[in-house]
């Protein structure tokens, strides 16, 4: 027997006090605003050094990305059950980022530098830390280990806490300017609210 009334509402499933706590209060905000300095030096020291040298942005610029993915490559044709890069990450490689790899270069490099500005300065840290998890799960898929777990974590951590992760930062600010996530504000709404912070 069909039960009619369900699918005709919606259920709101209220968050634990714990994910309350994590991802919704702006008392948590202090704990974000480590893990966000912490993981922002990391991507802008690293994406600094590569702007910096000539290997990446530089008059030889490619030939890191090229080293690094033919090694990827070469542990995609290994003879065990379980290669270190699968199938479709190592076409991917070959077919597109192995043709383009000075473009790439450049990508990572700025990138890099980027996503550490973002997460430093708390602005637009959701979408900070989604892109600096996109490149860590990127060298994990190429094989490559090093800090890309740990930074990864991290990152999604900053992702689901993209609401306060920013607090004590331009977020605070740009948030509620560009509408999100709370209703859109006026610059007057805007310092009425922040005045009563």
């Amino acid at each position: 027997m069909k039960n009619k009334n369900v699918g005709s509402y919606e259920v709101v499933v209220s968050d634990n006090p714990v994910s309350n706590f994590l991802f919704n209060s702006s008392k948590s905000a202090w704990i974000w605003l480590v893990i966000r300095i912490y993981l922002g030096y990391e991507w802008f020291s690293a994406g600094w050094d590569k702007i910096n040298s000539d290997v990446w942005t530089g008059a030889k610029a490619g030939a890191v990305v090229k080293g690094f993915t033919q090694g990827a490559l070469a542990k995609a044709n290994s003879n065990v059950p379980h290669p270190d890069v699968t199938g479709w990450y190592a076409s991917f490689l070959k077919h597109t980022v192995l043709p383009n790899a000075k473009f790439f270069s450049y990508l990572i490099a700025y990138g890099e530098v980027l996503v550490g500005l973002g997460l430093i300065l708390g602005l637009l840290t959701g979408i900070a830390a989604f892109f600096g998890s996109l490149m860590s799960v990127s060298y994990l898929f190429a094989g490559t280990l090093s800090t890309n777990p740990l930074l990864f974590i991290l990152a999604t951590w900053l992702v689901l806490g993209w609401k306060v992760a920013g607090w004590y930062g331009l977020d605070r600010w740009t948030l509620p300017f560009l509408g999100t996530p709370w209703e859109k504000m006026d610059i007057k709404e805007t310092k009425q609210v922040i005045n009563k912070v």
